[in-house]
């Protein structure tokens, strides 16, 4: 409410004001002492001419009922102000209101005409009349993205990176100490990363395995490739990190295995 009427302060009524105004009954004020006492009344927009309302009778214990607005009272004015609780009726009249979280990730401000007639912007309507333009400012916060995969896409191991957005294709990781699966590693990283794919690789020497695969979990890439034990019998792990599964496949066939999964 304070909002829609700045720059001046809001403030509920208290006791004093009641008694400054005695035609304000506390609990029951109704519309038609405003236009009795020449006070300017704003209504909820939901308001509108001819639908008919419960109302305070400016009587204490007094209610009116079916005051049909443009018949029986008229506001000067609509404002957004009404606090919207669950159980509230849905404004398609489909059934009611529920609460539940959300995170903003864009928002619209909608900016009127007073930069564009501070800088005199005009424009041509559909009739070819000048006039000036109506501004809105649309804004999606990118890194608030962020904060929103994470919340979204996590599990108890940590992210899980959409294909789309990930920060990279794939995690080439090396859980093995020979020097022949070291260098095969480093070989598909560099062929994973000239099929077009963005490629993290943990070649980390004095880090175990396990490390490693808690930290693959943590960053979430779609895909983690675990070149192991198995190298020796020309096999290499593949992790589907989104859908947790894991596979294995032949170390030669690699490359096009993970760059058609990384496009799928």
């Amino acid at each position: 409410l304070e909002a829609a009427l700045e720059p001046a302060v809001v403030e509920l009524a208290d006791d004093e004001d009641f008694k400054k105004y005695p035609f304000l009954v506390k609990g029951f004020v109704g519309p038609r002492t405003f236009a009795d006492n020449d006070l300017r009344m704003l209504a909820d927009p939901r308001v509108v001419k001819g639908t008919a309302w419960i109302t305070g009778a400016d009587e204490k214990d007094r209610h009116y009922s079916n005051l049909v607005a443009g018949r029986d009272f008229t506001p000067d004015g609509h404002v957004e102000a009404a606090e919207v609780r669950e159980g509230d009726p849905s404004p398609d009249g489909k059934g009611v209101l529920t609460l539940s979280r959300g995170i903003e990730i864009g928002h619209i401000f909608q900016l009127g005409r007073k930069y564009t007639e501070a800088f005199d912007v005009q424009i041509l309507d559909e009739n070819g009349r000048r006039t000036v333009p109506t501004m809105g400012s649309y804004g999606i916060g990118v890194s608030r993205l962020l904060a929103v995969v994470a919340e979204q896409m996590h599990d108890e191991k940590g992210l899980r990176w959409p294909r789309s957005i990930a920060p990279y294709d794939v995690h080439v990781v090396i859980a093995n100490k020979d020097e022949a699966a070291g260098e095969a590693a480093r070989e598909l990283a560099e062929a994973l990363s000239d099929a077009g794919l963005e490629v993290l690789f943990d070649d980390r020497p004095k880090v175990s395995p396990g490390v490693k695969f808690k930290d693959s979990e943590l960053l979430g890439m779609p895909q983690v490739v675990v070149v192991g034990r198995g190298f020796a019998e020309g096999k290499v792990e593949l992790r589907d990190r989104l859908n947790d599964e894991r596979s294995e496949i032949d170390f030669a066939d690699a490359v096009d295995v993970i760059t058609k999964a990384a496009r799928a």
